[in-house]
């Protein structure tokens, strides 16, 4: 009996963390290294929960230049951190992936995206919950969604049971995020939701994908 108690506060703790219970005043305020793309790059579109973890994760594969963070998949136009946090935007969190196709391909990206989240959850991915958290991989020519579906259709055979409810979407616009969300993990290791979330899923990544990391860590 004396373990329920740690058990009951320690789950207590972790609900009460949330990606959208963030305040931008415990953001150590750093300015963002001014990206410019080559002339080989290439941008792809993915949605699949707190987009501090899902630019976290993009960032650490090799042929990824850099990633941002923004909205995504809905009808409002210029959404902020707030707006979209009503769940009425119909945007998602999202990430902008600018790679170069010579050193990593969109299917390889799209394993990184399947294989990053639980596909199968609807509308979230733990501890976050709500439409602006939903899984969506966007595509922007034909090609790329064949990729997409053709990934969807083995994943519910060989893993899912046909239960993948991830959204494939055009890709239309992109709006990127305030400043502030740019890089956050990096920037704010201590953050609360950084330490029990977004870290603990970053790893999980690297340590399932090794072979597709930046400087052959493990």
């Amino acid at each position: 009996m004396k373990f329920i108690k740690p058990f009951f506060t320690i789950a207590v703790s972790l609900l009460l963390i949330s990606c959208l219970g963030f305040s931008k005043k415990e953001e150590t305020m750093k300015e963002k290294a001014l990206y410019i793309p080559t002339e080989n790059t290439e941008i792809a579109y993915f949605a699949s929960g707190c987009f501090w973890c899902v630019e976290a994760i993009f960032e650490s594969v090799t042929g990824v230049e850099e990633a941002v963070s923004g909205y995504a998949g809905g009808q409002t136009k210029n959404p902020t951190y707030k707006s979209i946090g009503t769940g009425k935007t119909g945007h998602s969190e999202t990430v902008a992936v600018y790679y170069n196709p010579k050193k990593v391909s969109f299917e390889t990206l799209v394993t990184v995206f399947f294989g990053s989240h639980d596909p199968t959850t609807v509308n979230g991915q733990h501890p976050d919950y709500g439409s602006q958290y939903r899984s969506i991989a966007f595509y922007s020519n034909a090609a790329e969604k064949q990729i997409i579906d053709e990934a969807i259709a083995k994943l519910n055979t060989e893993m899912y049971s046909g239960k993948i409810a991830t959204e494939v979407t055009k890709h239309t616009k992109f709006y990127k995020a305030e400043e502030y969300h740019q890089d956050f993990e990096r920037k704010n290791p201590n953050q609360g939701y950084v330490k029990a979330v977004s870290v603990p899923r970053l790893n999980k990544f690297k340590s399932k994908f090794p072979e597709l990391l930046k400087g052959g860590e493990h």
